[in-house]
């Protein structure tokens, strides 16, 4: 099938198509708009520190022991979604209102580019409810970390301000408005050559050819009525249809 004839498949079902998008969009428009609810994230920043001695004091950094605490982070990220730790926010900080299962579908713990940095960010919403349940997490991490690893190296690095002003991280209803249009329009298209393909009906020379693989000899162009002036005089029909013109035979 040719390149023309894949375009004249999608322009005979244009109005399909349109009226496809067109509904997607508006649907998802309004879906995000007026039935999602805004989620903002919060975060808080701590920070694995390598373990000393307070008495001992080092002049220089030790690589080894900064990768090995980077190391250790993996270990601390799967311990702060642990729901031993979540029931210890949950007894803390009554104050949250949140079971500890809730806050565990909350949280999500990522280290900073490999650093030693681990960042622990809550998504709710309420942005001032996702700092609380953020800083609450950290300081509770810290305060567990001692008696749990035998070791002291969690400081607090930065918490969150539950009352700044942050705009929600979702929905995004351009995006999501971009990616219906996107696909109504394939799901438009792919339907148009459903429906030809399924579609046995002859309605152009073309198909003729194709289903009695014969050459077609002549054809009858349609004549409305408002063609004629007068029932019967010839003069009346368009010049398409009078004389030889509209008759051809192949040798």
């Amino acid at each position: 099938m040719e390149l023309k004839q894949y375009w004249l498949i999608v322009k005979r079902r244009l109005l399909l198509i349109v009226l496809i998008m067109a509904v997607s969009c508006l649907s998802i428009g309004i879906y995000s708009y007026y039935f999602i609810k805004p989620q903002y994230a919060a975060s808080a920043k701590v920070i694995v520190n390598q373990y000393k001695d307070s008495s001992a004091l080092l002049s220089s950094i030790d690589v080894g022991a900064i990768n090995s605490t980077i190391g250790l982070i993996k270990t601390y990220k799967e311990i702060i979604k642990t729901p031993r730790m979540m029931k210890l926010v949950v007894d803390e900080h009554p104050e949250l209102k949140a079971s500890y299962g809730e806050l565990i579908g909350k949280v999500s713990v990522s280290s900073v580019n490999e650093t030693q940095v681990m960042s622990i960010t809550v998504r709710d919403d309420s942005y001032e409810r996702a700092a609380n349940i953020a800083n609450a997490v950290a300081l509770v991490f810290q305060k567990t970390i001692p008696e749990l690893m035998k070791v002291d190296n969690i400081s607090v690095l930065d918490t969150a301000d539950p009352h700044e002003l942050h705009g929600p991280i979702a929905p995004n209803p351009k995006l999501n408005i971009l990616v219906a249009f996107i696909l109504a329009l394939l799901f438009g298209i792919g339907l148009s050559f459903l429906l030809d393909y399924l579609d046995d009906t002859i309605k152009t020379e073309e198909d003729v050819e194709s289903a009695l693989r014969v050459p077609v000899l002549t054809s009858i162009p349609r004549v409305r009525e408002s063609d004629m002036t007068e029932k019967g005089n010839k003069n009346s029909f368009p010049a398409s249809v009078r004389g030889k013109s509209n008759v051809s035979i192949d040798a």
